[in-house]
């Protein structure tokens, strides 16, 4: 097989090769391993047989269908596919199934004998000191998120696992200042295929590192179904105490999935799926910025904002910069905020390349175009490392309520909501009736009313706090 690709002429016609089960990757790094080629392949069916020609730096996977080679070859379409952070090349070949001398190719074989075991569940046949996987021994994994610079939530999880066979519990806890989780497959060869693909590998560019082990429990008791745990095979559990289930736990809904290359991957580095919704993905890939932070400045710089509604920069009355309490901060509000209506007008928001807001000394600001927010009673996170950060959404049309003062009605509550000039379409009291969800009728209308309603006098001591949701009611 090696000598057939050698020419251009031939990689020519491997690009127009009809669909099989065999694929071509090139341009593989120098240092790469069998198990990594493999792992490319494990997510769509069974890797049947594999070639490696590394002076070449190519090899060859054949999987156990044609179906599943499609599926995997459409993917990496929409996807660029990276093993060690190194972007790679898949397509069909132009043989049908790979013929391999077994002697030339032992330690592939032995590789491949080894991660099929893991699939069928049965003990490899070759030489026990070659690479041999012990039989798994729970399907519970546990789960722990390193530097997590960002909420990962019990969706994301399920997401991210959910390529490696059927989730059936998961539980989320923090345990010495630790996110951890134990999540729960149906079959103990799935967990150690999750396991073997997904340790070590981030969420997010640069931070939120899976370390996952096997669990000692081989079963998980889930009481309630809510955003702290799931049971997925009991969807009638109910929520529990009200508590957790109610507060916008969650990072993302399920619709603000995207596949946009936010360097997340499935397995061994490979693929993007990213939990952000499009638009922090469009932002993040706009700005070329790793979403750690590390290095990035805190200052951001808006853009086209309606004059007549904003007093910032002096000579450039339609821009604003703003300065956050860090760079992932001023990356997070970048990727939800650039690109939203507000005041009638498409508002853009940039990293800027000033490092801090100078403030003016005194007497000098006589258009009062500067103002220090650093005590501001408007924050809404004002905890480092709160869990409330878990709380932080795009803008959407639906609006979370909290610190409600008592007495206070839905009438009264759609009449202030309705007297900021939108449309209220949905309300729902959540059951303590200090929060609720409210809908209005548009995302810029929602803009409008957390920028008119949050922090508003209800008295008593009692100021609203309003932020976005990501419910729908």
């Amino acid at each position: 097989i090696s000598s057939s690709n050698g020419s251009d002429s031939k990689k020519q016609r491997l690009d127009e090769s009809p669909p099989s089960r065999v694929l071509h990757i090139r341009k593989l790094p120098n240092e790469v391993t069998e198990t990594e080629v493999i792992a490319l392949g494990l997510p769509f069916g069974k890797v049947t047989n594999i070639l490696m020609l590394k002076g070449k730096n190519q090899a060859f996977l054949e999987l156990g269908t044609e179906e599943a080679a499609i599926t995997m070859v459409n993917y990496y379409t929409a996807v660029t596919p990276q093993v060690r952070n190194t972007p790679v090349f898949i397509q069909y070949s132009n043989h049908k199934e790979l013929k391999t001398d077994s002697a030339l190719n032992q330690r592939a074989q032995a590789v491949l004998q080894a991660v099929s075991a893991v699939q069928d569940g049965s003990s490899p046949s070759s030489d026990p000191g070659v690479l041999e996987l012990a039989p798994p021994p729970s399907p519970v994994l546990r789960i722990i998120i390193d530097n997590m610079f960002y909420p990962v939530t019990l969706d994301v999880l399920q997401q991210i696992f959910s390529k490696f066979g059927t989730v059936m519990k998961i539980i989320t806890f923090t345990k010495n200042n630790q996110f951890q989780a134990l999540l729960q497959f149906s079959d103990p060869v799935n967990a150690q295929q999750a396991k073997l693909s997904l340790d070590g590998q981030n969420i997010y560019n640069s931070c939120c590192t899976l370390r996952i082990d096997f669990s000692k429990l081989v079963n998980l008791n889930v009481k309630y179904n809510n955003d702290k745990s799931r049971d997925y095979t009991r969807p009638d559990l109910p929520t529990g105490d009200g508590d957790s289930a109610n507060k916008d736990h969650s990072l993302l809904g399920r619709r603000s999935f995207s596949l946009l290359p936010l360097q997340f991957s499935y397995f061994s580095a490979v693929g993007s799926i990213s939990p952000l919704s499009a638009a922090a993905a469009a932002a993040a890939a706009a700005g070329r910025v790793a979403l750690s932070g590390s290095g990035v400045s805190g200052v951001l710089l808006a853009s086209n904002l309606n004059e007549e509604r904003v007093k910032i920069l002096y000579n450039k009355k339609d821009s604003a910069l703003i300065q956050l309490s860090d760079g992932n901060q001023a990356q997070l509000a970048m990727s939800h905020l650039n690109g939203q209506k507000v005041f009638g007008k498409v508002m853009r928001v940039t990293l800027s390349k000033h490092q801090t807001v100078a403030l003016p000394r005194e007497g000098l600001d006589d258009q009062l175009l500067t103002k220090d927010f650093a005590g501001s009673p408007l924050h809404r996170f004002k905890k480092p490392g709160s869990k409330n950060f878990q709380n932080i959404f795009p803008p959407s049309a639906t609006l979370h309520l909290s610190n409600i003062r008592e007495g206070v009605g839905e009438e009264d509550l759609r009449l202030l909501f309705s007297n900021s000039g939108g449309a209220v379409k949905a309300f729902k009291f959540f059951q303590d009736r200090k929060m609720a969800l409210i809908q209005m009728s548009s995302v810029e209308e929602a803009i409008q009313a957390l920028m008119d309603l949050h922090n508003y006098d209800m008295g008593g001591n009692h100021h609203l706090k309003v932020s976005f949701s990501k419910s729908t009611i």
